[in-house]
């Protein structure tokens, strides 16, 4: 009797299940963007600064680090999302002595994730730039960079993965403002340190962790002061019954991350093999595929923005058995994410020599060549929206392996066989290929998996 007390009280209290669907979105969605596209920045605006002082070799150096930034990013979402995802369903279903257990859990893995792989990095440092397929002339600018960052690697993770157990606590803005302020602080301590001292990519990598360990100190603030639950050492304590489960609702966005990864090193790889083969060389198809990584970080940030914003409201009116609201909130994440999808597609069409030159200078072949990767790797961005939508949605409300598989049909399903196959037939044309036609054949998938799942709530709804 007190259980169904508690759990029509904590129904009735939280916001979550009673505010309008569409209002909720926009307060969780909109911080999550702003979050991500501060994220973003981090390395973008690294590029910017290397690129405009150093030059292609600097931005290839970037790209060959990138896989490690993937990384950091894995760890944080399966921890972070999984952690959010378990809180609000267990507190969405009223079980509310459980539910911290999940954050302290996730916050225990989270930091201790970031120092393993610091160490790792450190150790192995020169093997694994060179396996990530570094050239000769780009290994010494990419070695200094990697070196340094490492070090932030324990507070990157915290402070993208606490962003979303922040978020989990009905406070979106503060985990906005965490990754705000470091990003703040990075691009302040990148002018002095790369413009004004001239530290080139060793200033670079500094002002990258300064922010990092900055935010890092106010997700920690933060963490102590939650206000659904009370944080005790006692829920740091790591426990397989809570890590489990916050891993298994976690796994869709990590396996996305590590598939990303995978074909990041690939694709590397290959740009740089073709590349020699090609009248470009080996440096300009990496300088220009760092440009374009960076520039699409941008356009998924705003996406897994909104997807971020769906998954608290998703996993506790799941939870809530309110069918009709996650339904809803569903529907206007897909559209938004449309919208923006259909305005990138536009701009990556229009102008992609505009977006490359703000990168710094290169030959007229860089800028040729950047341009038509541009066209040809984004040609179906209008429709992808729906895979990462997807795959966090089944992960919110419950259902961890229909959202692995949908995680990684895009990058190991199709992408990396067609990485593989393209070159073969196209030499560095098939590279740019392979992209599009795996957007395509994920988004038919997703498509169909998310249409089924609606259809199920329905009729949920109907019962």
């Amino acid at each position: 009797m007190e259980e169904t007390k508690e759990i029509k009280r904590t129904e009735e209290d939280n916001p979550l299940g009673t505010a309008p669907v569409t209002g909720l979105l926009v307060k969780f969605a909109i911080p999550s963007i702003i979050a991500m596209l501060v994220s973003a920045l981090y390395n973008i605006v690294d590029q910017l600064f290397i690129g405009n002082s150093i030059g292609e070799l600097g931005n290839a150096a970037t790209n060959i680090s990138f896989p490690l930034t993937t990384s950091c990013t894995a760890i944080s979402l399966v921890f972070g999302i999984g952690g959010a995802s378990c809180f609000n369903l267990a507190m969405g279903a009223g079980r509310r002595k459980k539910a911290p257990c999940y954050i302290g859990n996730a916050v225990f893995f989270l930091f201790l994730c970031g120092v393993i792989l610091c160490l790792v990095t450190e150790i192995f440092l020169t093997p694994m730039l060179r396996f990530f397929g570094s050239p000769d002339n780009v290994l010494p600018y990419a070695r200094t960079y990697t070196s340094i960052t490492a070090i932030g690697f324990p507070f990157l993770i915290l402070t993208t993965g606490g962003g979303h157990l922040i978020r989990a606590d009905g406070s979106p803005r503060f985990a906005m403002l965490c990754n705000l302020s470091g990003a703040v602080i990075n691009t302040a301590l990148d002018a002095v340190l790369i413009l004004a001292l001239h530290m080139g990519m060793a200033g670079a990598a500094l002002a990258t962790i300064t922010g990092q360990i900055f935010s890092a100190g106010m997700v920690f603030w933060y963490l102590r002061r939650y206000k659904t639950v009370q944080l005790k050492l006692a829920h740091l304590i790591p426990r397989w019954r809570y890590a489990g489960r916050v891993i298994s609702l976690g796994m869709s966005p990590f396996c996305n991350q590590i598939a990303m990864m995978v074909v990041q090193i690939v694709m590397n790889k290959s740009l740089t093999y073709y590349g020699a083969l090609s009248v470009y060389g080996e440096s300009i198809p990496l300088a220009c595929s760092g440009i374009i990584n960076k520039v699409g970080m941008v356009f998924f940030s705003v996406v897994i923005g909104i997807s971020q914003g769906l998954q608290p409201i998703a996993s506790f009116n799941y939870g809530a058995g309110k069918y009709g609201r996650v339904r809803r909130a569903l529907g206007n994440a897909l559209t938004g994410a449309g919208i923006i999808s259909v305005l990138a597609f536009l701009m990556f069409q229009l102008f992609p020599r505009q977006i490359s030159s703000a990168f710094g200078s290169g030959s007229e072949m860089y800028f040729r060549f950047a341009a038509r990767y541009f066209r040809i790797y984004f040609f179906f961005v209008f429709i992808n929206f729906v895979q990462p939508i997807g795959s966090n949605f089944f992960t919110a409300i419950g259902k961890p392996y229909k959202g692995v598989f949908l995680s990684l049909t895009r990058q190991i399903l199709f992408l990396l066989p067609l990485l593989l196959l393209f070159p073969l037939w196209f030499g560095i044309d098939g590279i740019m290929y392979a992209a599009p036609c795996a957007d395509l054949m994920a988004a038919v998938i997703a498509i169909t998996m998310t249409v089924g799942e609606v259809k199920k709530l329905n009729n949920f709804q109907l019962k």
